[in-house]
């Protein structure tokens, strides 16, 4: 069963996967290729890369945001376009962006990572407006980014939710 309702059965891997640089990392290297929800294997794959953001400052940490962002457009529209497929599910670099947006500014710990992981998965299945019509709309590389970005953006709205939350109750 497809990961998305609306989206269409299973495609094949490409074998170019394991020979073209590009298409191993779009494809979350490997990760895109396992048989079953690529895009969840792809955000988990991104989880091990937190640790290392948040070594960075702030500021540090939103610049390598943008530059992913920006060379996911890139990549990810250089592989579909390889590929002759508009999106094809294995392409998991935007899942990966849009989990490093999720865990901006989020506290340290597995916890915190788990939480983000589970909301980021819910809104991008979900697809809630306008991030399902910009799945639908949007084409090319910035399509195939920008529902995962927004996702992201939502996923991270609600992790400060939770982290002002958390830490209202930790001071009462």
């Amino acid at each position: 069963m497809p990961e998305h309702p609306d989206q269409a059965p299973a495609q094949p891997v490409p074998p170019s996967v394991w020979r073209n640089p590009w298409h191993f990392i779009a494809f979350g290297f490997g990760a895109g290729t396992l048989p079953k929800a690529p895009g969840t294997w792809g955000s988990l794959v991104a989880l091990p890369f937190i640790p290392l953001w948040q070594l960075l400052p702030d500021w540090g940490y939103w610049l390598m945001l943008g530059l992913t962002m920006l060379f996911g457009v890139w990549l990810c529209g250089k592989v579909a376009d390889d590929l002759r497929v508009h999106d094809h599910e294995g392409i998991v670099w935007d899942e990966m962006v849009g989990m490093w947006i999720t865990l901006w500014l989020v506290p340290e710990g597995w916890g915190w990572l788990l939480v983000g992981f589970l909301v980021f998965r819910i809104l991008d299945i979900l697809k809630p407006w306008p991030i399902r019509w910009i799945d639908r709309h949007v084409h090319g590389g910035v399509g195939i980014m920008l529902d995962d970005i927004l996702a992201g953006v939502f996923a991270w709205l609600v992790m400060q939710l939770l982290v002002w939350g958390w830490s209202v109750q930790a001071v009462i």
